[in-house]
């Protein structure tokens, strides 16, 4: 990868008409989303027999669109995945998608429960991808135990994503330090503050331990907590997917046996 720091970033951006269905309208009120109507296949009512706001359950079935800003050729992809995230990813940033680096990382417990967040990637070199959390949190423990992740980047309104998957391990506490340091204050005291995971009364607690923690910092830096840092997800597995018409999407995937060895690039059947 190029060495790429990200910072956080927070915009607003225009969500994609949906195409209209020209199936009959159902015996009930409309929803309005996009410009577009639908309708749910239920709603519930007051005592006085008046349609609550809003409808509780909706059919979805006739909630979509077409896809068709472009495609994707193999004769397009650059040599290495690292290198066509990047361009895929500065295209991200050129076109104003919020948050860019926001991934969603799948985990699974000993017990082959998998469970899901969206984290944010924070740089990213040739060795891997980086994000950072507390090593006492639920995904780390999980990471802990069986390292074998995956991520993945939902550009929705660009009609791509992009799918990693791979081994997290522990960044260096001397490389987790140089990313806290960069922090704002008030991150970094946060990182001090929650346990992460755990069950808590209410958050009032939170702003107490805040306030605490803020004094105890007054003066000087605020160091990196031995249970905080970063994880680093090196990749064996990279697809590039990026919507087509008629659902006939581009898939194209990187994959490598490891670390060292070269990358082998197949398109897969949408």
């Amino acid at each position: 990868f190029q060495s790429l720091y990200i910072p956080s970033a927070s915009c607003l951006y225009g969500i994609s008409k949906l195409a209209k269905s020209s199936t009959p309208h159902p015996p009930h009120p409309p929803l309005t989303k996009g410009g577009q109507t639908y309708h749910s296949s239920n709603s519930s009512t007051s005592a006085s027999g008046k349609h609550k706001s809003p409808i509780n359950l909706m059919d979805l079935t006739y909630y979509r669109k077409e896809y068709l800003k472009g495609g994707l050729h193999r004769d397009e992809l650059a040599a290495s995945p690292e290198e066509q995230f990047t361009l895929w990813f500065q295209q991200a940033v050129d076109a104003g998608y919020p948050e860019p680096n926001a991934m969603s990382l799948a985990t699974v417990a000993e017990t082959g429960i998998p469970s899901l967040r969206t984290v944010l990637l924070k740089y990213f070199n040739p060795e891997g991808m980086v994000f950072f959390t507390n090593y006492t949190s639920r995904k780390a423990k999980e990471i802990d135990a069986n390292p074998n992740v995956s991520l993945l980047f939902p550009w929705v309104t660009l009609e791509r994503q992009v799918i990693v998957i791979g081994k997290a391990e522990k960044i260096s506490a001397v490389e987790s330090l140089k990313y806290f340091t960069s922090r704002p204050h008030e991150s970094q005291l946060g990182a001090w503050v929650s346990a992460q995971s755990e069950v808590i009364p209410n958050r009032t607690l939170l702003k107490i331990k805040l306030a605490e923690i803020g004094r105890k910092f007054k003066e000087g830096k605020v160091p990196l907590p031995d249970f905080w840092g970063g994880y680093r997800v090196v990749p064996h597995h990279v697809e590039f997917w990026q919507g087509g018409s008629a659902r006939l999407h581009d898939r194209l995937v990187y994959t490598r046996e490891s670390s060292d060895a070269d990358w082998q690039v197949n398109r897969l059947s949408p």
